[in-house]
């Protein structure tokens, strides 16, 4: 059985005995590798060790650190494949889904790729007599990033490169559940000439996690993950001292105006619902209809989530991979008879759809709900597996209502070709990522990623040149380029 570890300082650590955690194969249910848990001790060891080697690499020029960038974009595209098939094996979702997670994360490297034009300062010449002002960013020191199980390469991919870019060290606590790609990035680092120490690995649990929002040597921390679990990053960091952002749940609805396409809505429903088994911050778990045709579209939608294979990751023939965990196949199934209870109409169950594993994997198909209130918990909760709800209302008013009701604000889409409809809910709908036509809007790299409301904790976006300011800070300077003599009034601009 595989062993996992951290990384630090250049290496796997090869400390002594360690808490370990399991890490599951989702498609048999078998356990595939231990992991070890880090306690303060090891968490220190790595932060110890970032603080001295982001000392020396804040020092490094632009074009250097733009060397080692470009090298880690180069070996990262060549082995985008073999990321893709770690992520597949622990997480359980297609090969061409982890694919697609690699590419995304490669974008974000190619932004910052051009640090150089992102850090360029500002200087006003002549303020007041023989006076400058400029600033310049300067790097924070030693940052971290606490990631989730349903990207375990492209979050990290979101954080890291910027961070490093900018001029800081970076240590990594990855979700317990999909470790492996942690290190797969960790030693493309290194072999990019990224200096020991630079990007660290600690992986475990709350108590790895406790640590680095405790650290005095963490100066901002990056988290993605639950709407709980991010207000209590947020609230601990920042207690710290710390600059946070924190990335919590979603409830992304669709809404559907009377002129949509059917048949392009079912399929963008389905492939934003059912896409990686719907563990996605950004899928659609609301499709909301405005008007008549809510009975037509269930249908089509019946009909393509019924057709959908369902079987292990590394099977080309699969299109939805099983659950991450067992615990996290039990909640969702909770979900499910809790919609029951409360008087959804379940018209696909996905709990009898067929699927092409072996063992006790952790399945779960395609699941619809049809007749949802906003009272029921199918509808309130994000659930973050494959279930869909369907819902209609009598106007695109209504359905802003119902968005802007929701206390997250992640995502919402709107699929019509009506100029007015789409100008107006591009303004008012209470989300911090849009869609128009499109079911799952993840901006490009250059934009930045960050909801509103309860999905998002802190004042800066993930990645694009939010990201660049959350891993820096701002020094002004105001210069006089030869002393003299002045008075002891405040300083004005004559």
């Amino acid at each position: 059985m595989r062993h996992i570890t951290h990384w630090i300082n250049g290496k796997a650590w090869d400390g002594g005995p360690a808490r370990t955690g399991q890490v599951y194969d989702p498609a048999t249910g078998q356990q595939v590798a231990s992991v070890d848990f880090a306690s303060a001790a090891e968490v220190d060891q790595a932060v110890s060790g970032a603080v001295i080697a982001g000392r020396a690499w804040a020092k490094v020029s632009l074009t250097r650190r733009t060397d080692v960038l470009f090298g880690f974009r180069q070996l990262l595209a060549e082995g985008r494949e073999e990321l893709a098939r770690i992520v597949s094996a622990e997480h359980g979702k297609i090969r061409s889904d982890a694919a697609g997670e690699a590419a995304r994360g490669l974008e974000v490297v190619d932004f910052a790729c051009g640090i150089s034009e992102l850090l360029k300062a500002e200087h006003s010449v002549g303020v007041s007599t023989d006076v400058d002002a400029y600033a310049f960013r300067q790097p924070l020191g030693v940052v971290a990033g606490i990631t989730p199980f349903n990207f375990p390469a492209m979050v990290p991919l979101w954080m890291a490169p910027i961070a490093i870019a900018c001029g800081n060290a970076f240590v990594l606590k990855p979700s317990e559940r999909d470790p492996s790609a942690s290190l797969w990035l960790a030693e493309r680092w290194a072999d990019a000439g990224l200096p020991e120490g630079v990007f660290q690995v600690v992986q475990g649990d709350k108590v790895a996690v406790d640590a680095l929002l405790d650290h005095p040597g963490i100066a901002a921390v990056s988290f993605v993950g639950s709407t709980s679990i991010a207000r209590y990053v947020y609230g601990r960091a920042a207690a710290a001292g710390k600059r946070v952002q924190a990335l919590g749940g979603a409830k992304n609805h669709l809404v559907v105006m009377p002129d949509a396409d059917p048949d392009v809505v079912a399929d963008a429903l389905v492939n934003s619902a059912y896409g990686s088994a719907g563990e996605r911050c950004m899928a659609v778990s609301v499709a909301v209809v405005v008007g008549q045709g809510k009975a037509e579209l269930v249908d089509r939608v019946v009909a393509r989530g019924a057709r959908l294979a369902l079987g292990p990751g590394e099977d080309p023939e699969s299109e939805m991979g099983p659950l991450v965990t067992r615990a996290h196949l039990e909640r969702v199934l909770g979900y499910v008879d809790a919609g029951l209870d409360q008087g959804a109409r379940l018209v696909l169950d996905g709990r009898q759809h067929p699927h092409r594993g072996e063992g006790e994997g952790f399945w779960l198909g395609p699941t619809l709900f049809d007749d949802v209130r906003p009272d029921m918990a199918i509808y309130a909760d994000e659930i973050f597996g494959p279930v869909l709800c369907v819902m209609s209302v009598n106007s695109l008013e209504e359905a802003l209502q119902l968005i802007d009701g929701s206390p997250y604000g992640n995502g919402a889409s709107l699929f019509s070709n009506d100029l007015e409809a789409i100008r107006r809910f591009e303004i008012e709908v209470e989300a911090g990522m849009v869609g128009i036509n499109v079911p799952i809007p993840v901006p490009m790299a250059y934009y930045g990623f960050g909801g509103w409301g309860e999905s998002m904790f802190g004042d800066h976006d993930i990645y694009g040149s939010d990201g660049v300011r959350f891993y820096t800070r701002l020094k002004k300077i105001t210069a006089r380029p030869l002393a003299h003599r002045g008075s002891l009034n405040f300083p004005t601009n004559q």
